[in-house]
Parts: structure tokens; C-alpha cells; sequence
């Protein structure tokens, strides 16, 4: 464990020291996700071109909390339109009721890693953000193993 908790570490240093600069057109979102789950977002800026998102979303039965650290960059040279990509972790809480891959209906408590590479557009004449993303997860305990299939479409009220 203090090997995968060392990598983690390089990781997420190596993502800060390859991002330049990037401003971003706002200072928080909150809103909502769709996609293979459904949930909350809220992203806040904590420098010019890093961000900190926190989901919280429903699926399987159960629910999971993720924070992300992002890094954000003007994507195309088009005002407004951001690319980004990141890493965090999760906590997740499944019921394995009624659900295929479930051994004997367990129920799950995981913790994992998470990656997300994205793509958001922030309105000029309103407070609306736009964003797609894939967050592909790597589950540590519980019910382990990779998960590439979480993609979402998100909206948020940004301030």
C-alpha cells in the first residue's frame, strides 16, 4: 500500500509540472452528471489552470463519492472551451441485489483510483457550463479491478 500511495504521489506531481498556464472563465460549478451514473458535480478553481471536482453519484444500487485534481487547458485555441485531465480517488457503497456481476448479491464497499480526461465549454452571455468527460476507475479493494465504461455529460451553474 505505501508503494501505490508513493505512485500516486509521482503521478499527480508529474500532471501538475506538464500543465501551463490555462485561465479559467470561472471560480466554482455545481450541477448535475449523466451518464452510466447519475449525480452532483461541483468543481471549484484553487490556481489558474487546477481544479478540484468532487462527484457524487448513484449506480448498481448504491452510491460513490470521487475527488478529482484536474488540470485545465484552453483546448482548439477557442475561447471558453477547456480540455482537461486529472486523477483522484473513490469511495463506493453497492448493493449487489438483483445486479449480474454481484457474487451471491453481496453487498460492496470499494476504494479505488480514478483518471478523467475531459472537455468543457463555458457560455460567455451565462453562468452555464457544459462539459464530457471519461473517468475510467481502477477499484483497490471491495469488488476490484478495472472499470473503463464511466462516461458522463455534465451541466452546471458556474459563479
Amino acid at each position: 500500500m505505501k508503494k501505490m500511495k508513493k505512485i500516486f504521489l509521482t503521478i499527480t506531481l508529474m500532471f501538475c509540472m506538464v500543465a501551463y498556464s490555462s485561465a479559467q472563465d470561472y471560480n466554482t460549478g455545481i450541477g448535475l452528471r449523466g451518464g452510466w451514473s447519475n449525480g452532483l458535480t461541483v468543481k471549484t478553481f484553487i490556481g489558474q489552470k487546477a481544479a478540484l471536482e468532487f462527484l457524487v453519484a448513484s449506480r448498481w444500487q448504491g452510491f460513490s463519492i470521487t475527488g478529482l485534481y484536474e488540470i485545465h487547458t484552453q483546448a482548439f485555441n477557442t475561447d471558453r472551451l477547456n480540455f482537461y485531465y486529472g486523477l483522484g480517488a473513490h469511495v463506493g457503497f453497492w448493493n449487489g441485489d438483483n445486479v449480474k456481476w454481484a457474487d451471491n448479491n453481496d453487498s460492496y464497499i470499494v476504494i479505488g483510483l480514478d483518471g478523467i480526461l475531459g472537455l468543457e465549454y463555458n457560455f460567455r452571455d451565462f453562468p452555464i457550463n457544459l462539459s464530457i468527460d471519461w473517468k475510467p476507475a481502477f477499484n483497490l479493494s471491495g469488488y476490484s479491478g478495472f472499470w473503463g465504461d464511466e462516461g458522463a455529460i455534465s451541466i452546471r451553474y458556474i459563479f
